[in-house]
């Protein structure tokens, strides 16, 4: 049964979320405010947490970069604030996912689960990954059909490096600014549209249906994941 600490300062909302995730199954402890937030987290490590960004004392975003100085716990951003660079700032600073409210319970739901099946660093494969009809093996390098129907593909350098960073964090939402400092280095961060041009690219040779990609996702305004 996975732990859920859910962090907000509006206890409505603190409510609603308690009752519908124990509606599920799960194990729920609460915090009002960045403070409590991490004396929970450090004394009863949760399964996930879903954290507001507006807390009083303690913000969410100082609780968040807390929490990665030495936990890789799934995070997923809670909050009423809607501008793209908010979103960028905490996707870099290390939430798996950003949720804006108002929002319908159901995909916070689904997103929630997303981010419990995410492997850990411990449970990774360093063996082939299967995206499509293909599995794809990062240490060697090399794109295998997974049947005899399933035509040959080569993948660039750049497609290598791309798919590198994606792979590393299954089922996380990974922005573009992220992308781009690791493959092409800091003074590239604001080319976005290499991004487009190289996802289309991947999702031609890797994807069965590229109006419809089930592996290599595009979250818009926020960055990439991948799906396994």
């Amino acid at each position: 049964m996975s732990r859920i600490l859910v962090v907000d300062d509006e206890p409505q909302m603190l409510k609603a979320l308690q009752i519908n995730l124990r509606a599920r199954a799960y194990t729920v402890a609460t915090a009002p405010d960045g403070r409590r937030a991490l004396q929970e987290a450090a004394h009863n490590p949760p399964d996930a947490v879903i954290l507001d960004l507006g807390l009083p004392e303690v913000d969410g975003m100082q609780v968040l970069h807390a929490l990665r100085a030495w936990s890789s716990v799934p995070v997923i951003v809670l909050s009423g604030r809607a501008d793209s660079r908010e979103k960028v700032a905490a996707l870099d600073a290390g939430a798996d996912d950003y949720v804006t409210k108002p929002f319908a319970m159901n995909e916070l739901l689904a997103r929630l689960r997303a981010a419990l099946r995410r492997p850990t660093s411990e449970e990774r494969s360093d063996g082939p990954t299967r995206i499509g009809d293909h599995l794809v093996d990062l240490e060697r390098c090399v794109v295998t059909p997974a049947s005899q129907e399933t035509p040959q593909v080569r993948l660039t350098p750049t497609e290598w490096r791309i798919l590198a960073v994606l792979l590393q964090h299954p089922g996380r939402l990974v922005t573009g600014r992220q992308i781009l400092r690791q493959v092409w280095g800091p003074t590239h961060e604001e080319n976005t549209n290499y991004l487009r041009v190289y996802f289309a690219g991947l999702r031609r040779k890797l994807e069965p249906d590229t109006a419809h990609p089930r592996h290599l996702v595009t979250e818009p305004g926020m960055g990439y994941r991948f799906e396994p």
